[in-house]
């Protein structure tokens, strides 16, 4: 009978997996069709201001000053101030280099901070072998402690003094978590952001923040560009103390493990009643 068992759940998890690599596909193509129109869009303007740079100012050579912009390039990407203005924004001071560390062992990532040394890449290297899987384990203890209380609380309450039924008082509770972590992980942290830049749009600052706890990267965006070093700093050391760097992991993680376990007992498992499904993802106390 058990083997008999495993067919589906094998074939479930191979359709599982084909939905998957066509949903790979479909975010390519959907991001192909896009990006490029707005990617030679950008490409022919700045051939136009190349061009009229080159006519307005007839004594400089194209050569020198494609050399003269690959090297502002290089040294922009490697955080190196180009404009004079920004001749006192310094990247690795200790407040920058605590901000990195943040960023880097909550998977996070930097745009704006990476190593340039041998001897820091390969300290980083070791470093977050050891960081990473620290760091993701105690987020995950974090979030196993806060499971009981967010989740087998509420829907026990509701089942013994509401009379409510496990399916009904689970569903609720997914329902209101989903809205909690949309609030406070997304929605108000984009208004802060909105608040912060004046010049990003809403969706930039939503955006910012998804990238941000999804662990994707910060997408070319980080705040604070325009901001003199002292605001840079005390914005940086804020982030590394902010619920929204760890305690909102914690919360993702936890979202996401309750989220997807009862989704697959339920795709592999379709026949197991709600009450039985519950007590598999949260253990159920008697009252």
């Amino acid at each position: 009978m058990r083997g008999g068992g495993l067919q589906p759940n094998v074939n479930a998890f191979a359709c599982l997996l084909l939905c998957y690599l066509l949903f790979i596909l479909l975010g390519a193509v959907v991001f192909t069709a896009v990006e490029r129109p707005l990617e030679k869009q950008l490409r022919a303007e700045m051939e136009d201001v190349h061009g009229s740079f080159l006519q307005e100012n007839p004594c400089v050579q194209p050569g020198r000053l494609s050399q003269l912009l690959e090297k502002a390039l290089a040294a922009h990407q490697n955080d190196v101030a180009v404009l004079k203005v920004e001749a006192e924004d310094t990247r690795y001071d200790f407040t920058s280099s605590l901000y990195f560390v943040i960023v880097t062992l909550t998977t996070m990532g930097s745009d704006s901070y990476t190593p340039k040394s041998d001897e820091a890449k390969l300290f980083c290297i070791f470093y977050c072998a050891l960081g990473i899987p620290l760091t993701l384990f105690l987020l995950t203890l974090l979030s196993d402690l806060l499971l009981p209380v967010v989740t087998h609380a509420p829907v026990h309450h509701l089942h013994t003094y509401w009379g409510w039924s496990y399916s009904r008082a689970a569903m609720l509770n997914a329902a209101l978590l989903s809205v909690l972590v949309l609030s406070l992980l997304f929605l108000l942290p984009a208004l802060l952001v909105c608040l912060l830049e004046p010049d990003w749009s809403f969706l930039d600052a939503l955006f910012f923040c998804f990238v941000i706890l999804s662990t994707v990267g910060q997408g070319g965006n980080s705040l604070g560009r325009t901001w003199g070093p002292a605001a840079k700093e005390t914005l940086q050391l804020l982030t590394t103390c902010m619920f929204f760097t760890s305690g909102g992991r914690s919360i993702q993680i936890l979202y996401l493990s309750k989220s997807t376990n009862t989704t697959l007992i339920k795709m592999l498992n379709p026949q197991r009643n709600a009450h039985s499904l519950y007590s598999e993802t949260v253990p159920l106390k008697q009252p």
